[in-house]
Protein backbone atom coordinates (compact mmCIF):
# COMPACT_ATOMS: atom_id res chain seq x y z
CA UNK A 1 0.00 0.00 0.00
CA UNK A 2 1.00 3.23 -0.44
CA UNK A 3 0.43 6.42 2.73
CA UNK A 4 1.23 9.59 0.77
CA UNK A 5 1.30 12.66 3.11
CA UNK A 6 1.18 16.80 1.83
CA UNK A 7 4.63 17.76 1.75
CA UNK A 8 3.86 20.96 4.23
CA UNK A 9 3.45 18.50 6.64
CA UNK A 10 6.98 17.45 6.45
CA UNK A 11 8.33 20.77 6.75
CA UNK A 12 8.26 21.43 10.05
CA UNK A 13 12.11 20.66 10.90
CA UNK A 14 12.99 22.21 7.77
CA UNK A 15 11.62 25.26 8.63
CA UNK A 16 13.06 25.79 12.21
CA UNK A 17 14.90 28.86 13.76
CA UNK A 18 18.44 28.38 13.16
CA UNK A 19 18.54 28.59 17.44
CA UNK A 20 16.22 25.80 17.80
CA UNK A 21 17.50 22.27 17.79
CA UNK A 22 14.85 19.24 17.37
CA UNK A 23 14.83 16.48 20.75
CA UNK A 24 12.41 13.90 19.68
CA UNK A 25 11.50 11.63 22.73
CA UNK A 26 8.58 9.94 24.30
CA UNK A 27 6.77 9.98 27.43
CA UNK A 28 5.11 5.92 28.24
CA UNK A 29 3.18 7.59 31.47
CA UNK A 30 1.29 10.19 29.04
CA UNK A 31 1.19 7.48 26.07
CA UNK A 32 2.00 10.72 24.20
CA UNK A 33 5.03 11.22 21.45
CA UNK A 34 6.75 14.91 22.29
CA UNK A 35 8.64 17.02 19.90
CA UNK A 36 10.67 19.47 22.09
CA UNK A 37 12.56 22.18 20.24
CA UNK A 38 15.56 23.36 22.59
CA UNK A 39 17.38 26.59 22.50
CA UNK A 40 21.10 27.26 22.66
CA UNK A 41 21.72 26.49 26.26
CA UNK A 42 21.89 30.38 27.47
CA UNK A 43 18.59 30.78 26.40
CA UNK A 44 16.15 30.91 29.19
CA UNK A 45 13.13 29.57 27.54
CA UNK A 46 12.03 26.71 24.88
CA UNK A 47 9.10 25.50 22.86
CA UNK A 48 7.34 22.21 23.35
CA UNK A 49 5.32 20.78 20.71
CA UNK A 50 2.76 17.51 21.77
CA UNK A 51 0.90 14.67 19.61
CA UNK A 52 -1.28 12.59 22.03
CA UNK A 53 -4.54 11.05 21.71
CA UNK A 54 -6.15 13.59 23.64
CA UNK A 55 -4.27 16.32 22.59
CA UNK A 56 -5.42 16.94 19.48
CA UNK A 57 -9.36 15.46 17.91
CA UNK A 58 -8.79 17.08 14.16
CA UNK A 59 -9.32 14.20 11.59
CA UNK A 60 -5.81 13.21 9.53
CA UNK A 61 -5.63 14.69 5.86
CA UNK A 62 -3.80 14.77 3.01
CA UNK A 63 -3.35 10.76 3.27
CA UNK A 64 -4.42 8.84 0.26
CA UNK A 65 -4.61 5.07 0.27
CA UNK A 66 -3.81 3.21 -2.98
CA UNK A 67 -4.10 -0.90 -2.95
CA UNK A 68 -1.11 -2.37 -5.10
CA UNK A 69 -2.43 -3.23 -8.20
CA UNK A 70 -1.87 -6.96 -7.84
CA UNK A 71 -4.37 -6.96 -4.82
CA UNK A 72 -6.84 -5.47 -7.16
CA UNK A 73 -6.51 -8.35 -9.68
CA UNK A 74 -7.36 -10.81 -7.34
CA UNK A 75 -10.00 -8.94 -5.85
CA UNK A 76 -11.81 -8.84 -8.61
CA UNK A 77 -11.56 -12.71 -9.10
CA UNK A 78 -13.36 -13.34 -5.87
CA UNK A 79 -16.49 -14.93 -6.72
CA UNK A 80 -19.74 -13.36 -5.19
CA UNK A 81 -22.63 -16.16 -5.32
CA UNK A 82 -22.87 -17.67 -2.58
CA UNK A 83 -22.66 -21.44 -4.18
CA UNK A 84 -18.97 -21.29 -5.76
CA UNK A 85 -15.96 -21.66 -3.47
CA UNK A 86 -14.01 -18.45 -1.77
CA UNK A 87 -11.01 -20.53 -1.19
CA UNK A 88 -10.22 -22.03 -4.84
CA UNK A 89 -6.91 -20.91 -6.26
CA UNK A 90 -5.40 -22.57 -9.29
CA UNK A 91 -7.61 -25.97 -8.87
CA UNK A 92 -8.35 -27.51 -12.37
CA UNK A 93 -11.25 -29.55 -13.23
CA UNK A 94 -9.39 -32.16 -13.83
CA UNK A 95 -7.44 -32.38 -10.49
CA UNK A 96 -10.70 -31.87 -8.85
CA UNK A 97 -12.28 -34.95 -10.99
CA UNK A 98 -9.39 -37.19 -10.43
CA UNK A 99 -9.45 -36.74 -6.35
CA UNK A 100 -13.33 -37.63 -6.54
CA UNK A 101 -12.28 -40.93 -8.57
CA UNK A 102 -9.33 -41.65 -6.08
CA UNK A 103 -12.11 -41.06 -3.03
CA UNK A 104 -14.28 -43.75 -4.85
CA UNK A 105 -11.36 -46.20 -5.31
CA UNK A 106 -10.32 -45.56 -1.51
CA UNK A 107 -14.41 -46.48 -0.61
CA UNK A 108 -14.62 -49.48 -2.91
CA UNK A 109 -11.55 -51.03 -1.46
CA UNK A 110 -12.67 -50.48 1.75
CA UNK A 111 -15.77 -52.80 1.39
CA UNK A 112 -13.89 -55.24 0.23
CA UNK A 113 -11.76 -55.69 2.92
CA UNK A 114 -14.71 -54.90 5.14
CA UNK A 115 -16.44 -58.18 3.44
CA UNK A 116 -13.40 -59.85 4.20
CA UNK A 117 -13.62 -59.37 8.01
CA UNK A 118 -17.27 -60.62 7.57
CA UNK A 119 -16.31 -63.61 6.17
CA UNK A 120 -13.08 -64.69 8.84
CA UNK A 121 -15.12 -63.44 11.41
CA UNK A 122 -17.94 -66.35 11.12
CA UNK A 123 -18.23 -69.22 13.73
CA UNK A 124 -17.65 -71.50 11.34
CA UNK A 125 -14.24 -69.98 9.76
CA UNK A 126 -13.33 -68.42 13.19
CA UNK A 127 -10.07 -66.77 12.15
CA UNK A 128 -10.06 -63.92 14.18
CA UNK A 129 -6.35 -62.81 13.38
CA UNK A 130 -7.35 -62.43 9.32
CA UNK A 131 -10.70 -60.68 10.62
CA UNK A 132 -8.52 -58.25 12.72
CA UNK A 133 -6.53 -57.60 9.76
CA UNK A 134 -8.87 -57.02 7.28
CA UNK A 135 -10.68 -54.87 9.57
CA UNK A 136 -8.32 -52.35 10.26
CA UNK A 137 -7.57 -52.51 6.32
CA UNK A 138 -11.19 -51.57 5.58
CA UNK A 139 -10.77 -48.39 8.34
CA UNK A 140 -7.35 -47.35 6.90
CA UNK A 141 -8.98 -46.92 3.70
CA UNK A 142 -11.97 -45.37 4.59
CA UNK A 143 -9.73 -42.85 6.05
CA UNK A 144 -7.72 -42.26 3.31
CA UNK A 145 -10.75 -41.58 1.46
CA UNK A 146 -11.81 -38.95 4.15
CA UNK A 147 -8.21 -37.58 3.77
CA UNK A 148 -9.07 -37.01 0.32
CA UNK A 149 -12.67 -35.57 1.00
CA UNK A 150 -10.83 -32.93 3.27
CA UNK A 151 -8.49 -32.10 0.87
CA UNK A 152 -10.87 -31.86 -2.01
CA UNK A 153 -12.48 -29.45 0.39
CA UNK A 154 -9.62 -27.55 1.07
CA UNK A 155 -8.40 -26.69 -1.70
CA UNK A 156 -12.30 -25.45 -3.30
CA UNK A 157 -13.65 -28.23 -4.63
CA UNK A 158 -16.71 -30.53 -4.80
CA UNK A 159 -16.79 -33.81 -2.91
CA UNK A 160 -19.07 -36.23 -5.02
CA UNK A 161 -19.56 -39.66 -4.22
CA UNK A 162 -19.78 -42.74 -6.05
CA UNK A 163 -21.93 -45.89 -6.20
CA UNK A 164 -20.54 -48.90 -3.79
CA UNK A 165 -19.73 -52.03 -6.14
CA UNK A 166 -20.78 -55.16 -4.20
CA UNK A 167 -17.61 -57.06 -2.99
CA UNK A 168 -17.94 -61.07 -2.40
CA UNK A 169 -18.58 -62.72 0.27
CA UNK A 170 -17.27 -66.28 0.08
CA UNK A 171 -13.18 -66.26 -0.03
CA UNK A 172 -12.52 -70.23 0.05
CA UNK A 173 -11.05 -71.41 -2.71
CA UNK A 174 -10.51 -74.75 -3.38
CA UNK A 175 -6.73 -75.23 -4.36
CA UNK A 176 -5.88 -72.01 -2.25
CA UNK A 177 -8.10 -72.57 0.51
CA UNK A 178 -9.58 -68.55 2.35
CA UNK A 179 -6.87 -67.76 3.92
CA UNK A 180 -4.35 -67.44 0.59
CA UNK A 181 -6.88 -66.16 -1.36
CA UNK A 182 -7.79 -63.55 0.43
CA UNK A 183 -4.71 -62.40 1.24
CA UNK A 184 -3.82 -62.53 -2.51
CA UNK A 185 -6.72 -60.31 -3.17
CA UNK A 186 -5.64 -57.89 -0.63
CA UNK A 187 -2.19 -57.73 -2.87
CA UNK A 188 -4.13 -56.81 -6.28
CA UNK A 189 -5.99 -54.48 -4.37
CA UNK A 190 -3.07 -52.30 -3.40
CA UNK A 191 -1.72 -52.65 -6.17
CA UNK A 192 -4.06 -51.09 -8.06
CA UNK A 193 -4.71 -48.21 -5.43
CA UNK A 194 -0.81 -48.04 -5.79
CA UNK A 195 -1.74 -47.16 -9.54
CA UNK A 196 -4.44 -45.28 -8.87
CA UNK A 197 -2.45 -43.06 -6.63
CA UNK A 198 0.54 -42.39 -9.35
CA UNK A 199 -2.22 -41.83 -12.07
CA UNK A 200 -3.82 -38.99 -9.94
CA UNK A 201 -0.49 -37.53 -9.08
CA UNK A 202 0.34 -37.43 -12.91
CA UNK A 203 -2.66 -35.62 -13.14
CA UNK A 204 -1.44 -32.86 -10.49
CA UNK A 205 1.90 -32.73 -12.41
CA UNK A 206 0.36 -32.35 -15.67
CA UNK A 207 -1.81 -29.28 -14.11
CA UNK A 208 1.57 -28.15 -12.64
CA UNK A 209 -0.48 -28.75 -9.33
CA UNK A 210 2.42 -28.44 -6.82
CA UNK A 211 0.65 -28.49 -3.94
CA UNK A 212 -1.33 -31.87 -5.10
CA UNK A 213 1.45 -33.52 -5.96
CA UNK A 214 3.64 -33.09 -2.30
CA UNK A 215 -0.08 -34.00 -0.53
CA UNK A 216 0.06 -36.95 -2.77
CA UNK A 217 3.44 -38.04 -1.87
CA UNK A 218 3.59 -37.04 1.51
CA UNK A 219 0.46 -38.57 2.40
CA UNK A 220 -0.05 -41.70 -0.22
CA UNK A 221 3.11 -43.26 -1.89
CA UNK A 222 5.24 -44.04 0.84
CA UNK A 223 2.51 -45.81 2.95
CA UNK A 224 1.41 -47.88 -0.09
CA UNK A 225 4.59 -48.95 -0.55
CA UNK A 226 5.16 -50.32 2.91
CA UNK A 227 1.66 -52.10 2.33
CA UNK A 228 2.21 -54.09 -0.44
CA UNK A 229 5.57 -54.88 0.92
CA UNK A 230 3.92 -56.26 3.66
CA UNK A 231 1.04 -58.13 2.18
CA UNK A 232 3.99 -59.63 -0.16
CA UNK A 233 5.65 -61.23 2.90
CA UNK A 234 2.15 -62.47 3.97
CA UNK A 235 1.34 -64.02 0.60
CA UNK A 236 4.89 -65.64 0.77
CA UNK A 237 4.59 -67.30 4.31
CA UNK A 238 0.84 -68.29 3.51
CA UNK A 239 1.89 -70.29 0.20
CA UNK A 240 4.72 -72.46 2.66
CA UNK A 241 2.33 -73.08 4.77
CA UNK A 242 -0.52 -74.50 2.65
CA UNK A 243 -4.46 -75.10 4.18
CA UNK A 244 -3.02 -77.15 6.82
CA UNK A 245 -3.07 -76.08 10.67
CA UNK A 246 -0.19 -73.77 9.75
CA UNK A 247 -2.55 -71.12 8.52
CA UNK A 248 -4.14 -71.37 12.63
CA UNK A 249 -0.68 -70.29 13.92
CA UNK A 250 -0.24 -67.61 10.84
CA UNK A 251 -3.58 -66.30 12.04
CA UNK A 252 -2.28 -66.39 15.88
CA UNK A 253 0.66 -64.33 14.68
CA UNK A 254 -1.85 -61.79 13.13
CA UNK A 255 -4.07 -61.63 16.57
CA UNK A 256 -1.12 -60.71 18.51
CA UNK A 257 0.70 -58.40 16.32
CA UNK A 258 0.67 -54.81 16.94
CA UNK A 259 -1.55 -52.48 14.74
Amino acid sequence: MLLRAPSSALSLANSLPDNLTPLFSSSSSSSSSILKLSPPRNAGASLVVSASKGANTRPLTGVVFEPFEEVKKELSLIPSAPQVSLARQKYTDACEAAVNEQINVEYNVSYVYHSMYAYFDRDNVALKGLAKFFKESSEEERDHAEKLMEYQNKRGGRVTLESLIKPLCEYDNEEKGDALYAMELALSLEKLTNEKLLHLHKVAEDNQDVQMTEFIESEFLGEQIEAIKKISEYVAQLRRLGKGHGVWHFDQMLLHEEA
